[in-house]
């Protein structure tokens, strides 16, 4: 820190700088103009409180300027105003995230102010991950940020946590997916210990030159960064290979950064159904709710023998439990219109953070901040990759992914599909188009159609196939290979005769009245009239209904970040 002309560092308040402009209605950054620019606020001078003049140097005062009569009158430089009204579009959702051990980043829109936020992008570091993520950060877009914690120890008072030595392994893993329209988020835990093949993947060295790390096949998730040299950049291209959904950045801290976020904002409220005291992690807490920070809180996130069977699936829980009550706790008005916390959240958060070069800039870090705020909390959805027991294990200790579960979760997400009920806006459809959906329904394994590709991507046919035949329960259909022409629109020709299959089907899959057309059936194989399904331009993958709703698979743990609910 620049100090000159300002004081020692340590007697510094940087709230102390940010004032309210009565004519937004938010706090702004202002430096003395007679003072030396710095890196960072600094703090106002006693002697410039009581007498209304501003120092230069010492001995020397200028008197304060006058003001035109006309003119309301501006706060003085350094002192904060009264705080604006509180407005119900401002300040309601949520600028920070974290996933147990792992800190987000905080670029609260309202604190405002160049200078001090290159300051805080000075606190961030930055990794080179080549082509395993985006060269960019693009707003118009849906986007993937890779959060992982890893079991690094930083800090003091941190050694019962992680490996002692450990180089900092993937131990909490987040993918984040943000919607193109903004209207929801999904958060998706990835175990720890799920067994995955980790790819070659190429790494940039402290000298800038490059290095190849070969992959590994059978091993556990966390092994995918600190092992062999392995960077974020490893791990990303490991989740890309296991769920097929591209992270296009990430952000990563230590075990730190909880106790550090906690502390800034005085603590997150948590709620257990029973007492508990657990002398391995030294978490003690009585039933009920109460308030974690510093230690205590990355306790709670990091024991494994207060809930549940003691694992690490039941530790994800607790996780996700105690990120919707940080994200609503950085929500209240109590956070949001304090300078003092916010400047304190935006210290440790961005110390705490690691980023991959593309969004290491401050520019960028707070488009991305701009972006998540535009996510309502109650459309913010956790949940964890599908998984079972590794079958290959006789004294079960790893998962492997629930190949009946996973792949439509994972679609789901590739495809933009909200995990919560997302109010959407459909367009009515003429009476006579309408009336093709009302009427009786023929069971599902009475109806008799086959599959065929009109312009949706290579393999999809026969992916749509595997849902019908496992999933919904048709079991008379058919691959029929690919159109004689592509479609735009995904399309079910029936016969009159077939209407009720065909009511049957569009129930299933989503179609609309418009998406059903009365023709002629053909005759399949068996010599038995068959319906034709042809999948257009609009196919959003298998089991994605094409009315933009799904049929999601019961998962073992799903809930939304407004929820306040008590680990067990």
């Amino acid at each position: 820190m620049d100090a000159q002309g300002r004081g020692r560092a340590d007697d510094v308040d940087p709230a102390d700088q940010w004032v309210l402009n009565p004519r937004t209605g938010e706090y702004e950054l202002r430096l003395s103009p007679s003072a030396p620019e710095s890196s960072v606020p600094g703090p106002r001078t006693a002697g410039s409180r009581a007498s209304g003049r501003r120092t230069t140097a010492p001995g020397r005062e200028v008197p304060p300027q006058r003001r035109r009569r006309a003119e309301p009158e501006a706060p003085v430089p350094g002192r904060r105003g009264r705080r604006p009204e509180k407005k119900k579009s401002r300040g309601k959702r949520v600028l920070l995230w974290t996933g147990g051990s792992m800190a987000f980043v905080v670029l609260v829109a309202g604190v405002g102010g160049y200078v001090y936020l290159k300051h805080l992008e000075g606190n961030v570091s930055t990794t080179d991950v080549g082509t395993a993520g985006s060269s960019s950060f693009k707003k118009d877009e849906a986007f993937n940020i890779l959060i992982i914690g890893t079991d690094k120890r930083t800090g003091e008072g941190n050694e019962g946590y992680g490996d002692k030595g450990s180089a900092g392994h993937a131990d909490t893993n987040i993918l984040l997916h943000v919607a193109k329209d903004r209207s929801n988020a999904t958060a998706l835990s990835i175990p720890r210990d799920l067994i995955v093949d980790i790819p070659d993947c190429e790494t940039t060295q402290e000298d800038g030159s490059k290095k190849v790390i070969p992959g590994s096949s059978g091993v556990r998730f966390n092994q995918s960064l600190g092992d062999l040299g392995r960077d974020a950049g490893c791990t990303m291209r490991t989740v890309k290979a296991v769920t097929g959904i591209q992270p296009h950045h990430f952000m990563m801290a230590d075990f730190n950064a909880v106790k550090t976020l906690t502390t800034a904002v005085d603590g997150v409220d948590v709620c257990v159904e029973h007492a508990v005291d657990d002398p391995k992690s030294h978490l003690q807490l009585p039933a009920g709710e109460s308030t974690v920070e510093g230690e205590q809180a990355l306790a709670f996130v990091r024991t494994r023998h207060a809930f549940g069977n003691e694992g690490d699936l039941d530790r994800i829980k607790v996780q996700q439990q105690f990120l919707g009550s940080l994200m609503r706790k950085m929500s209240s008005s109590d956070t949001l219109t304090s300078p003092t916390k916010l400047v304190k959240l935006a210290e440790a958060a961005t110390k705490a953070l690691t980023v991959d070069s593309a969004i290491g800039k401050v520019g960028t870090l707070k488009d991305i901040a701009l972006e998540l705020k535009k996510v309502p909390t109650k459309n913010i959805t956790f949940t964890t990759v599908p998984v079972i027991d590794n079958p290959a294990e006789k004294v079960k200790a790893t998962v492997v992914v629930n190949e009946a579960k996973g792949p439509q979760v994972f679609d789901m997400i590739k495809n933009d599909v909200s995990f919560t009920e997302v109010e959407q806006k459909q367009k009515k459809e003429k009476a006579a188009v309408a009336a093709r959906l009302k009427g009786e329904k023929s069971e599902p394994g009475e109806v008799r159609v086959r599959v065929m590709n009109g312009g949706a991507p290579a393999g999809s046919a026969q992916q749509e196939l595997a849902y019908l035949q496992t999933q919904a329960g048709v079991s008379k259909s058919e691959n029929a290979g690919n159109a004689p022409a592509e479609v735009a629109k995904t399309t079910l020709e029936y016969a009159p005769d077939q209407a009720d299959q065909a009511r049957a089907l569009a129930e299933i899959l989503g179609l609309s009245g418009a998406a059903m057309k009365p023709g002629e059936s053909v005759t399949n194989a068996q010599g038995l009239p068959t319906m034709t399904l042809t999948l257009g331009k609009d196919f959003k993958g298998a089991g994605v209904k094409l009315d933009g709703s799904v049929k999601k698979p019961d998962l073992d743990t799903e809930s939304t970040a407004d929820q306040k609910l008590c680990a067990s």
